[in-house]
Parts: structure tokens; C-alpha cells; sequence
């Protein structure tokens, strides 16, 4: 499966934050352009909130994926626990019924798991259902488009569903959530969410008075001074982001179950906030032939879980202690002793490419 890292920097991305930030009449501009929710100063840094559309989004994907990486794509016995709660309920939905042709799909082009970050550029389930809707009936195609604006967001959908049995996919997904959020995913997730109302707080608490400053510097260092933070019932130890400069950035990470772990989602808001300075280290420090075997996406993503190791440690050598035994739980993978020395181990970086990413940590922090 190819990672989806790749979407951080790109066509899609480039391509959505140019397209939606001006298309009007089918939905509203990217999340992180809006206002941040209850914020009225205008230096509101990284607000903390929770969209369903997004949890319902990805929740469809955990359901149908094969999920194989170290870190998985999803929470570790997601999918499992929600067809306890989905048979507690005598819930069957379209998604049911269609589970198995697009698990098929997704097996036949991997490539499709990285429409998981099309809802992090709408404000709501209906701002996507429709979009996505307009794509379908145009079939894709941008040249039957009555407006420049009409036709990049077909483009925009495009090029995550190229083909015509990638749309077909597309159009059962979007059908199968419907029903999905009819028939069970709504009431379940209001349930869910109000019983981590706690865990909320004390997450945009420890992100607010506490992390996010810390780390501001090395925020405005790379490029990501503002954006939002969506907590969401899928995710644990991988995160999804959508970069967008400056101030528009959008990153989607794990609700912990109780504000006792809490911290867990500063662990990976730090996995994810440390991508662009280990994504530039990796490109930097492969070769070509690696790039084009894949090898240098494999070593993407053991960096990323290095790298925010190092971003925590600059902040709290106990908190990057936390990191490291967060992420090899997350992992599966038991160890005694060191967790430090378990995570080397387990995520083996070369030393350069680690050298490389440390010191362009420093350089974010001393703001040169």
C-alpha cells in the first residue's frame, strides 16, 4: 500500500487549496479558512475541534481497508469494536451490502486510500456529499464544466478517482455512508463524543496553555503558524494532514477514550507537525533508484515517528519517554526496559537522516 504521506505535498492538495478557498455555491471554503469556533481574536492560534463528517469519512475506510502498516491507519481494534456497537444496535446499512465490492476496489488500486483526506477540505457532510455528487453526474470530466470554478473541482475529485471504476467506487462509498449515517454512525457518534466531552477538554487544554506554545516557534519555523486541530473517533498513532501555508493548515488526530490520555494526541500531533522537516530530510538523503522503488516512502514513515520523537524531546525528556512507548504500543510491539532505545529499534532510521532532521529541529526552535 502505498503511503499515503504522499499527499502532503501532493497535486490533490496543491490543487484543493487553490480550487476550494474560491469555489462558492456547492460548499464552503477549506476548514482551516474558517473563523476558529468561539475565537474572536484574530491571533486565535490551532483551534481544537470535532467534525463528523470527517469521523464518518474515515470510519467508512476503516471498515473496507486492509490495515498491515506498523502504525496503523486506523485505531488499533477500531473496526472490530464497531461491529460489536454496530450489532448491539441490529444495525445493517449499504455498507453492509457493498462492503465486500469495495474492499475489492480499494485492493485493486491502493492509491484510493488517499481520498481518506478529501473531508478535511469541507466544513460538512453536506458541503462533500455534494461536491463529490457534481463530480459524479459530470463523470469526471471538467471540459462539460459551465464554469472554470466547476471545472477544477472536477479536476480536484479527478485526481483522486481517475478512472471509471475508481468513480464507481467513489459513487458506492458515498452512497453506503449515507445510509451508514442514517442507520447507525449519527447517534452513535454524538453517544461517543459526549462520553469524551472530558477527554475534549483536556486535550485543547493541554494543546492550548501548554504544548502549542512551546512549540510555536517551531510552528511558525515551518510554515504552520495557524490551521486547526480535528480530534476524531477512527485515528490513534496516525494522523491526517493537509497543508494549506501559513495559517490554513488542517491536521486530524485521535480522541483519546479518557482525559487521563490526553497527552496521547500531542504525540501525534507532534508525528504529524514534524513531517515537513523529515520529509525534507528523506528526499534529501535517498537516491533516486530509492525513490523510485519505494523505499524512500518506507523510510517516510519510520522518520516520522523518529522525527517527533525528536521534536518531543526538545520540549520534555519525559514526554519523549511517553512518545516512545505510545507509538510501540500503537505498534504492537513489546519491549523491556529503554523505550527509547525499543523505538530505535523497532523504527530503524539511519543515523545521517536522524542527524539531519535533529538539527533542523534546533534550527526551527533557535528561529534562524
Amino acid at each position: 500500500m502505498p503511503s499515503f504521506r504522499t499527499l502532503r505535498a501532493s497535486r490533490l492538495a496543491r490543487l484543493a487549496v487553490a480550487t476550494l478557498a474560491g469555489f462558492t455555491g456547492l460548499h464552503a471554503a477549506p476548514c482551516g479558512a474558517q473563523p476558529p469556533v468561539g475565537a474572536g481574536a484574530a491571533d486565535a492560534r490551532w483551534p481544537v475541534k470535532s467534525r463528523e463528517h470527517v469521523d464518518l469519512w474515515l470510519h467508512g475506510f476503516a471498515m473496507i481497508a486492509d490495515d498491515s502498516s506498523l502504525v496503523p491507519l486506523f485505531r488499533r481494534g477500531y473496526r472490530d469494536a464497531l461491529v460489536v456497537e454496530r450489532n448491539k444496535a441490529s444495525v445493517t446499512s449499504d455498507l453492509d451490502a457493498n462492503h465486500d465490492a469495495l474492499a475489492a476496489r480499494l485492493r485493486a488500486n491502493p492509491r484510493l486510500v488517499n481520498a481518506q483526506f478529501l473531508p478535511l477540505y469541507f466544513g460538512g457532510w453536506a458541503e462533500l456529499e455534494g461536491a463529490l455528487d457534481f463530480f459524479l453526474k459530470a463523470e469526471g470530466d471538467p471540459r462539460g464544466a459551465r464554469t472554470e470554478q466547476a471545472a477544477q473541482l472536477i479536476a480536484f475529485f479527478a485526481a483522486a478517482f481517475p478512472t471509471r471504476d475508481d468513480r464507481d467506487f467513489a459513487r458506492r462509498l458515498l452512497r453506503s455512508l449515507e445510509s451508514e449515517r442514517e442507520r447507525f454512525f449519527h447517534a452513535w457518534w454524538l453517544a461517543e463524543t459526549r462520553r469524551r466531552d472530558a477527554a475534549f477538554e483536556a486535550v485543547d487544554t493541554l494543546w492550548q496553555r501548554t504544548w502549542r506554545p512551546k512549540l510555536q516557534p517551531f510552528l511558525n519555523h515551518t510554515q504552520q503558524g495557524n490551521g486547526e486541530v480535528l480530534l476524531t473517533l477512527p485515528l490513534e498513532g496516525e494522523g491526517r494532514t493537509v497543508t494549506g501555508g501559513k495559517q490554513r493548515n488542517t491536521i486530524a488526530v485521535g480522541l483519546p477514550q479518557s482525559p487521563a490520555r490526553a497527552t496521547e494526541a500531542m504525540y501525534a500531533l507532534a508525528h504529524e507537525l514534524v513531517g515537513p522537516l523529515t520529509g525534507a530530510a528523506v528526499d534529501d538523503n535517498t537516491t533516486p533508484a530509492e525513490k523510485r522503488s519505494g523505499a524512500a516512502e518506507r523510510l517516510s514513515s519510520l522518520a516520522l515517528v523518529r522525527g517527533g520523537a525528536l521534536l518531543v524531546a526538545q520540549l520534555s525528556k519525559a514526554d519523549a519517554e511517553g512518545y516512545a512507548r505510545f507509538y510501540l504500543r500503537v505498534a504492537g510491539v513489546s519491549f523491556d526496559g529503554d523505550a527509547m532505545a525499543a523505538l530505535a529499534k523497532a523504527f530503524p532510521v539511519p543515523p545521517a537522516l536522524l542527524d539531519s532532521i535533529q538539527r533542523q529541529i534546533a534550527i526551527a526552535f533557535a528561529g534562524i
